[in-house]
């Protein structure tokens, strides 16, 4: 079985040091390499290729917005995963537009990282509890009916059945045993919505589906 490669981005040597050690203990991450600000995690990124970069925000010379802009450009198939200290609404919200897969709060435990990297690597997303709080607070609609899409291309209602189950965290097992499908078959429904809303990760389909109206707080409940 091959490796999940990671990139870690951080300014403090120590935190770097410490999250090697936790993801290297385990058989199926290793550590593609590390980038101690977010210009040099952008050159590494181009160069080693992860499947995963883990970033902070406050870096030097350039931030982790940025740098998750220019990772997500360059490579699409990155998934990047937020690690950091700060849960303010701008940095989250600009974050997940630049098309972070996830976003942890660094008093997370380890174990909790550790899933969240395979996680994120397996097309899933992953929000700390306060971040997720505050993307329903600010995207979705008020309890009732899902105002219709706007979409030139709608989703079908198979489609809708499994973006309703992915915004309750529902893992592509968890989906597949709901609604008695292989995993495969999630994945392509998955790989349909995305195609269909031009997005490239199940966090911001979610975000897409409630700004749109086509998920409300009963569905993520």
């Amino acid at each position: 079985m091959s490796k999940i490669r990671v990139l870690l981005a951080d300014d403090h040597a120590v935190v770097r040091e410490g999250t090697r050690q936790l993801l290297e203990r385990e058989p199926d991450l290793e550590v593609a390499g590390e980038a101690a600000d977010g210009l040099e995690a952008v050159e590494l990124a181009k160069r080693v290729r992860p499947d995963v970069a883990i970033i902070d925000i406050a870096m030097p010379n350039m931030n982790g917005i940025e740098a998750t802009k220019h990772i997500k450009t360059d490579n699409p198939a990155t998934a990047v995963l937020i690690l950091t200290a700060y849960d303010d609404d701008q940095y989250i919200f600009a974050l997940l537009e630049a098309g972070a897969a996830g976003y942890l709060l660094k008093n997370v435990h380890g174990r909790e990282l550790i899933d969240a990297v395979r996680a994120v690597h397996g097309g899933e997303s992953v929000l700390h509890p306060r971040v997720a709080r505050k993307v329903l607070d600010r995207f979705a609609t008020a309890k009732g009916k899902a105002k219709l899409a706007t979409t030139p291309e709608q989703l079908s209602d198979r489609e809708m059945e499994v973006l309703r189950l992915a915004a309750r965290g529902l893992s592509n097992k968890d989906i597949a045993r709901e609604l008695v499908l292989s995993v495969r078959t999630v994945q392509a429904h998955l790989g349909n919505i995305f195609n269909k809303m031009g997005v490239g990760s199940r966090t911001e389909a979610v975000i897409y589906g409630l700004k749109e109206g086509w998920l409300t707080l009963d569905d993520v409940a």
